[in-house]
């Protein structure tokens, strides 16, 4: 077996390890929970690009460091101010792009899901072939609290793998959290591991589907099952109302209040100034 080897730093964003054709990922801002901020997403992109690249890559591990797996996307980092028909169409876009990625990777991934999980970071873990937890992982998409639709494939691949009941408890307001163990026993998520053996196992069953792949067997599973088409209809779809709702009234008045409230005024004015000129834009758009 190859000796394992490493690529990056521990001051880097992602880090990279290599260890017998599988090359894992760890995102590694644990002290802002490996939040999805500019940073964090451009230098994901990376790593994921270079691995599908790599030709000693044959399948990717995603994981996090610290206590969280990933608090999802940084709203507040990522929404910049401009004139509302670019706004909505650079949401969109970036939103497409961000699922389109797992969609189409031409590798098998597996998540090692080591703690909670929030939003994106949810639902692109279920666009993986394989999504693995340790017992502290919870699963949480508050999509309908924070007044936007699902994301993420999540109205197409929840209720394929959880029924459509228990995929409206957690897109719906109900807003339920599975813990690992629920997640396991609902069909979210393929199995939960003790935190130490997480790891290995993920690259374990990476290794494995790399083999299987490599014998003729498929490239990508996809959960449901669905297909590549189906996810990339549902993802485009989704991208669009998600940059509608982005621009809702409800949205931006959540967001004001809610980041206002948590001492974050520089953030909130974002979202406070595009709430306030939201009549001038002369541009249809959801109440």
């Amino acid at each position: 077996m190859p000796r394992p080897t490493n690529s990056t730093d521990g001051r880097a964003p992602v880090l990279v390890s290599k260890q017998d054709g599988v090359t894992t990922l760890t995102m590694n801002r644990a002290r802002s929970l490996n939040g999805w901020t500019v940073e964090m997403m451009l230098a994901l992109r990376a790593a994921l690009a270079d691995a599908a690249s790599d030709p000693e890559t044959e399948a990717v591990v995603l994981t996090g460091t610290g206590r969280y797996y990933c608090a999802g996307v940084n709203l507040s980092g990522t929404l910049q101010l401009g004139p509302p028909a670019e706004v909505h169409e650079r949401i969109r876009s970036n939103n497409q792009a961000l699922f389109d990625l797992f969609i189409e990777y031409p590798k098998p991934i597996v998540a090692a899901v080591n703690g909670p999980a929030i939003g994106a970071a949810v639902t692109t873990a279920t666009l993986c072939d394989v999504v693995l937890a340790a017992p502290a992982a919870t699963f949480s998409t508050p999509f309908a609290a924070l007044s936007v639709p699902p994301e993420g494939c999540s109205s197409v691949v929840f209720p394929r793998v959880m029924g459509a009941a228990q995929a409206e408890r957690m897109l719906g307001a109900e807003g339920w959290k599975p813990t690992a163990e629920e997640a396991a026993e609902s069909g979210l998520i393929d199995g939960v591991v003790e935190a130490v053996a997480l790891l290995p196992t993920a690259k374990a069953r990476a290794r494995a589907l790399a083999d299987e792949a490599r014998a003729g067997g498929p490239l990508r599973r996809y959960r449901g099952p669905s297909t590549r088409a189906e996810l990339l209809a549902a993802n485009a779809d989704e991208s669009k109302q998600i940059a509608d709702a982005f621009l809702s009234r409800p949205f931006l008045q959540a967001q004001t209040k809610f980041l206002w409230s948590k001492g974050k005024r520089v953030p909130a004015m974002v979202f406070a100034t595009l709430w306030a000129t939201r009549p001038a834009w002369g541009w249809s758009l959801p109440r």
